[in-house]
């Protein structure tokens, strides 16, 4: 199950459908350098060993039947961060795209990069396109990987491809019309969101998209998150009571006639 065939439910105008499990996680993978220096070990240790976190928590999704996860790899504010570091991760990316893009490929995976990708060189830009296109087809997994990316930016360029394609739209425009052109518009929307390392913000990661999004914040230092402490966030997620708006017994009478086997019917996809 990937991409859906309509449009997917915003929950703004629409209540999406109630679940135990999240159709969709996204993840700001944060703790790296500080999980490297309590070793006393370079910065860069700790995004090599924050890629053995990403390989697991993939298997994990493919595991529970989580069908789609985004994770925030590289903002568009990380060119900030000292040049050496910078250029180890773009030489982390590419090498995890040679290294893995088969594996995924084999697992069913499909592979996608949102953000602005033309800042980076050459090489990587032709790896992630041939990952891209390797792995288009499949469908056990939407891998989404955010990189050069920010939230504020999705939505910019989303308004700028808009009016390119409908030059009529500069006199207005619904947030269907717009939300068709953010990087993510073909998936439903975040479910739950999950921040490792202590920090409690989203730093400018899927700003449109997280509008009823679940929020779950852990002190887990990313290389340290591991089945159980991805297990205990799901688990938190199945216990939250989602509105959308609507007062407590709305959603608990909603909840009782999605649950009633004559109500029950499969996701349209």
């Amino acid at each position: 199950m990937l991409e859906s065939r309509h449009p997917p439910v915003s929950s703004t105008r629409e209540i999406p459908q109630a679940a135990d499990l999240p159709r969709h996680l996204a993840i700001v993978m944060d703790g790296n350098g500080r999980w490297a220096r309590k070793r006393v070990l370079p910065r860069v240790a700790g995004h090599v060993r924050g890629l053995e976190t990403v390989r697991r928590v993939v298997r994990l999704c493919l595991a529970r039947g989580i069908p789609n996860l985004t994770l925030f790899a590289f903002s568009a504010e990380n060119w900030r961060r000292p040049a050496d570091e910078v250029s180890f991760l773009m030489g982390l990316f590419l090498k995890a795209l040679h290294e893995e893009v088969r594996r995924l490929h084999q697992n069913g995976i499909r592979l996608r990069v949102i953000g602005d990708v033309s800042r980076f060189d050459a090489r990587l830009q032709a790896a992630i396109g041939e990952a891209e296109q390797l792995t288009a087809g499949n469908t056990a997994l939407n891998l989404s990987i955010a990189a050069n990316y920010g939230g504020r930016q999705d939505i910019l360029q989303a308004i700028h491809a808009m009016l390119a394609a409908h030059p009529d739209k500069r006199t207005g425009f619904t947030e269907q019309d717009l939300g068709a052109h953010l990087a993510l518009a073909r998936l439903p929307e975040p479910d739950l969101f999950i921040r490792t390392g202590g920090e409690e913000r989203i730093s400018n990661f899927l700003l449109w998209q997280f509008a009823y999004t679940e929020l779950y914040f852990t002190a887990c230092l990313w290389p340290d998150f591991d089945e159980a402490a991805f297990d205990a966030a799901i688990a938190s997620f199945s216990q939250r009571e989602r509105r959308f708006g609507r007062t407590g017994e709305q959603t608990k009478m909603a909840l009782s006639r999605e649950s009633s086997p004559d109500r029950r019917q499969p996701l349209a996809i």
